[in-house]
């Protein structure tokens, strides 16, 4: 493959410690792919095992095909993704899981149903599992709440493989946890043609898996704030302007109640309490100055919200492979 061709393909594999299973994956791409322009793009995210050295023997032995990214330290699956995203030329850029639970044998029908039906996203679905219950549980109940949440009816948005054409990942930035909801951020991108296709999923053949609770809890809680984002990331007035409106508009009317009752009864000539000794009356003043709060709050998030300046910048320290990375 000449490296001023575009590859049809490009494989976005993030890793972290899964040595053993790169030559056999590698060899199984090789082997799908064969014959066509294809690029594999390795994120070995802070691996402590020899997995930079496997990526680094892949590379010498596939110089055209194989491009290796290695972080300083351990940045996380989204970043991973996100650095794989910016690095890759492939027409359809297809992620997978490092651990040869995802079979690459998957990858040509993603494409095809890509190209033929128009779709912008496939992610995969795995029917059936070959994890343990305390894992499958949690997922179960996780897909509910995103489904609920984004209106988007995956049953899987968390599987590993999915298929995307370039344009897709050129326009999503991955942070935090959020690779779990890359099929939202697509959808908040512009990128609506999303389908599903079930896909097979393999028993862990080495190492061991890397999930735990709390990337349970953390991925309900990254949904919480890709849901408040995909709302009013760009109109952040629209919740802060309008709740600080209210809360100072019915705090004031509670404070002018009070004057106009306290001036009613002076009129019939009881004074009766003085307004700042009832407590309704600080309340509503308090009311008043979180109302302002809201309402400034929205006034500088809409600001912040006019600069769209990617943040996300991780220290690579090796790069294997023809593209050069930016430092930013």
């Amino acid at each position: 493959m000449h490296s001023a061709e575009q590859p049809d393909i490009s494989c976005v594999i993030p890793l972290y410690n899964e040595a053993e299973s790169l030559p056999e994956l590698h060899a199984w791409i090789d082997r799908v792919l064969a014959g066509r322009r294809f690029e594999v793009i390795y994120v070995d995210d802070g691996s402590k095992d020899g997995s930079w050295e496997s990526i680094e023997k892949l590379h010498a032995d596939h110089p055209q095909q194989v491009i290796g990214i290695r972080f300083a330290r351990n940045y996380g699956k989204s970043a991973a993704l996100q650095t794989g995203f910016a690095r890759a030329r492939g027409r359809i850029v297809v992620t997978l899981d490092a651990d040869l639970q995802d079979s690459p044998d998957e990858i040509p029908r993603l494409e095809q149903r890509i190209l033929d039906e128009g779709l912008d996203l496939i992610s995969g679905w795995k029917q059936k599992r070959h994890d343990p219950l305390s894992k499958t549980l949690p997922t179960k109940l996780y897909n509910w709440a995103t489904r609920a949440v984004s209106g988007i009816h995956l049953h899987d948005f968390n599987c590993g493989i999915k298929a995307y054409r370039l344009e897709v990942v050129k326009a999503i930035e991955v942070q935090g946890e959020m690779h779990r909801y890359i099929p939202i951020l697509a959808k908040n991108a512009g990128f609506s043609r999303i389908g599903e296709q079930v896909v097979e999923h393999r028993a862990r053949k080495f190492g061991t898996s890397k999930f735990g609770m709390e990337r349970f809890l953390n991925g309900f809680l990254d949904l919480l704030t890709i849901s408040f984002m995909s709302r009013f990331a760009r109109k952040p007035m629209h919740l802060f302007g309008a709740l600080g409106l209210a809360m100072f508009f019915l705090s004031a009317v509670g404070v002018g109640a009070l004057i106009i009752n306290k001036g009613i009864s002076m009129a019939a000539g009881d004074p009766g309490r003085n307004i700042t000794e009832i407590s309704t009356f600080y309340i509503s003043l308090t009311g008043m100055v979180l109302g302002g709060l809201f309402f400034a709050t929205g006034f500088l998030a809409e600001m912040v919200s006019r600069t769209d300046v990617r943040r996300t910048s991780y220290l690579v320290s090796a790069s294997l492979g023809s593209a050069q990375i930016s430092d930013e």
